[in-house]
């Protein structure tokens, strides 16, 4: 029997799911060296609740306190062979500034020879009318520094002095949990998934390790890599588990994860960036290949409004 691939542009022959580049990697500079001047409602941003890349941005950009600055639009969580929609319901709406009816339009108006997949988050320059950047790395660290001026914010989410360090638990966290997660759900092979799954779980338990002594990966303080992982720990139990095959654990089986995962929540702010009915109606009714029902479960039941006990840790 064949098996069908989500992405098969991004498929490889035994059965790996390859993820494509970031189409756009334009920058918005303080100075504006870049083309793209750091400036008040200039910039808006295209997402969707349900995927955890473009999450990083929303969480971002709620910390720094720059939703008075930059503009948000949510697509749809339900996404069709014509890929992500601006369309009026609960938690998502129209497209204020084109009338764009699809992202794909922001695509074609910045390239017209794109042909690959369309992804969020999209930041849109309004002055120029084009993408500056659909890469959620870049717009962590755009919205972490370049919009400063703009706001009372002076946290720092990519401090100088951990540059390094940063750098490289973001790869592994990316590569093993981010995208493994992925790498799993996406397997068109058992012997793919089963190495994507295993290196996933391997991780996850080293991560609970690390976070016995900690209460953030760094030390007393989150950066920016607490909130890379927080984005799949946060659609762990509701979406990987059992959506993506990735159930030889829950987070809530594990005793350090779990409790950095409620006490990451419970941050001013962060809970109102969660929205459970976008990220289950998305995942079980748009990834066909995998849920052909697209029946979307009504649990698990989570309270991550329960006590952390974390503040103790340094």
């Amino acid at each position: 029997m064949e098996i069908q691939s989500q992405f098969p542009n991004e498929q490889s022959k035994v059965g790996e799911f390859i993820r494509q580049a970031d189409a756009f990697r334009g920058w918005v500079t303080a100075d504006g060296r870049s083309g793209y001047p750091a400036e008040q409602n200039r910039y808006h941003l295209y997402v969707s609740w349900a995927c955890p890349w473009a999450h990083r941005t929303i969480i971002v950009r709620k910390l720094k306190k720059l939703e008075g600055i930059i503009g948000m639009t949510v697509v749809d969580p339900v996404r069709d062979e014509r890929g992500w929609a601006f369309r009026e319901g609960i938690g998502h709406s129209l497209e204020p500034i084109n009338g764009f009816r699809f992202l794909s339009e922001a695509y074609r108006a910045t390239d017209h020879d794109f042909h690959g997949r369309v992804t969020v988050p999209v930041l849109w320059d309004t002055v120029t009318k084009r993408i500056v950047t659909n890469s959620d790395d870049d717009l962590m660290r755009i919205f972490n520094h370049e919009f400063n001026q703009f706001t009372d914010c002076t946290r720092d989410l990519y401090p100088a002095t951990l540059h390094k360090e940063i750098d490289d638990l973001n790869g592994f966290i990316y590569d093993r949990v981010n995208d493994g997660v992925y790498r799993a759900g996406f397997a068109t092979s058992q012997s793919v998934y089963e190495q994507a799954v295993t290196r996933l779980f391997d991780a996850l338990d080293q991560l609970d390790a690390r976070l016995a002594t900690r209460r953030y990966l760094f030390g007393s303080a989150f950066v920016e890599t607490d909130w890379r992982l927080f984005v799949t720990l946060i659609r762990f139990d509701a979406v990987y588990h059992g959506h993506f095959k990735c159930n030889i654990r829950r987070i809530v089986d594990y005793p350090h994860l779990f409790g950095y995962l409620k006490d990451l929540y419970q941050t001013d702010g962060i809970a109102d960036t969660v929205n459970f009915d976008h990220i289950k109606r998305h995942y079980y009714q748009t990834h066909h290949a995998i849920n052909p029902t697209g029946i979307v479960p009504l649990g698990p039941i989570q309270n991550l409004a329960a006590n952390h006990g974390r503040e103790r840790l340094g």
